[in-house]
Formats: C-alpha cells, structure tokens, sequence
C-alpha cells in the first residue's frame, strides 16, 4: 500500500493515472497531455508499473500503458475503513 501512496504522490504520476481512466495511452498521448517529453513520461511510467498501477501492451512500434484495478481496489477499501470513522464522527457532532 505504501508503494501505491509513494507513486501517486508526485503529480505528474497522478496526473498519469487520472488520463488512463479513460482507457489505455501511449506514452506519446500521455506526454502530450502532461507537457512533458518522452523520457520524463517514460520513468513515471516505470514509477507506476513497479508499484503495479499499471501494466504496458506492446503494439507494433507502441506501448499502451493501461490502469490495473487491483492496487486501486487495496487503496479504495483502505480508505473506506477510515470513512465510516469520519462519518461516525459528523454524526455525533449533529
């Protein structure tokens, strides 16, 4: 889980994984949107794949970069847990 907050605190990378909700890019598409050059998308990428947010197709001369759901679900319950705290709380103080 650490690795996941580790990744995703640097917003170039968040930035990265909020354009791949809407499906699989290339790092080309990626670096355009981000406006940065290939090589800096290109270790960000690394960055998330070693934490294992993403995963990478190869096709023809391209890769894909598309989100993986599973470290993102660890996050999501993660957080749900310290939701139901929060809520428990603003209920008591209505």
């Amino acid at each position: 889980m650490s690795e996941t907050f580790a990744a995703l605190s640097e917003p170039n990378r968040f930035g990265s994984v909020e354009l791949l909700r809407a499906g699989p890019r290339p790092v080309n598409d990626i670096g355009g949107r981000l406006r940065l050059n290939q090589p800096q998308v290109s270790k960000h990428l690394r960055v998330l794949k070693e934490a294992g947010l993403v995963d990478v197709q190869p096709r023809a001369q391209q890769r894909l970069y598309e989100l993986r759901a599973q470290p993102l679900r660890q996050l999501y319950d993660w957080l749900e847990r310290y939701r139901q705290v929060w809520d428990s709380r603003f209920d008591e103080l209505d």
